[in-house]
């Protein structure tokens, strides 16, 4: 952006499109809707994590998988995360979606279970880090290690990001965005309010980050955490307190109106 009029026309048209796809409607396409089942708060942390950890691919098939997957918990996520018996954990056999299987899903659970046992929940967990590290990076990092405290099969590592290694941790940014954002547009769920949402990352992929660099927001070529540092800095120059509710714009512009 060469000069403030083009930061200005820019800022307005995304935040324009913001506007626009920062509503109900939304859901009715999108991952979200999962959560958005849920009125329970340990249910909506337990289906936003799931959700978000296997959005990737199509966004049809990532709602049916998850719908399933739901099925599978008798409907009742933090029930069945806190009292399911191994014999329970033999349904998720044939459990499959890309490459998260029914292995992944059995240890995700005793994860998750773990967690609300000996951390007080998703939510508590990942509000405790941040007040330690202050920062997203570092709080991703953190809560990694603890997700594979407890004995792990080594093909599920792949399943949650690590930003150590470069990953741009879409999966992880998008469920923090659902947790963490808070308005009343009804999409995000701004369930956890000791995370600022100024603190927050863009999910960034394929969509996103094309629609990025056509409007010379991201000049960095892969996606990868050094992209998204980059180009959530630029957002938050739009709008430091609520950097990411660009999601909607850049993610709109990409899915919706092949920008």
């Amino acid at each position: 952006m060469s000069n403030a009029k083009e930061f200005n026309e820019i800022k307005d048209f995304l935040n324009e499109k913001a506007e626009k796809y920062n509503h109900p409607d939304f859901i009715e396409t999108d991952p979200v809707q999962i959560p958005h089942l849920f009125s329970n708060k340990n249910d909506i942390e337990i289906a936003a994590f799931c959700a978000s950890s296997i959005a990737w691919g199509q966004r049809v098939t990532i709602i049916k998988n998850m719908q399933k997957l739901i099925a599978l918990m008798d409907h009742a996520p933090y029930e069945f995360v806190m009292n399911s018996s191994k014999k329970d954990m033999e349904r998720f056999k044939y459990f499959k979606h890309r490459t998260f299987n029914g292995e992944d899903c059995v240890f995700f659970i005793r994860s998750i279970k773990n967690i609300y046992k000996n951390y007080g929940g998703m939510g508590s967990l990942f509000q405790k880090i941040h007040l330690e590290e202050k920062n997203i990076f570092n709080t991703l990092v953190s809560f990694r290690e603890i997700f594979f405290e407890i004995q792990h099969p080594e093909r599920t590592k792949k399943h949650v990001s690590n930003v150590l290694k470069g990953a741009s941790a879409k999966r992880l940014n998008m469920f923090l965005r659902w947790m963490v954002r808070k308005d009343n547009n009804g999409v995000d769920f701004g369930l956890w309010n000791k995370i600022p949402m100024s603190d927050l990352f863009l999910p960034l992929d394929v969509h996103t980050g094309n629609v990025a660099r056509k409007l010379g927001l991201l000049k960095r070529k892969q996606n990868d955490w050094k992209a998204v540092e980059e180009v959530t800095n630029v957002l938050r120059k739009f709008d430091a307190k609520d950097p990411v509710k660009y999601d909607f714009a850049l993610f709109g512009l990409g899915i919706f109106e092949k920008f």
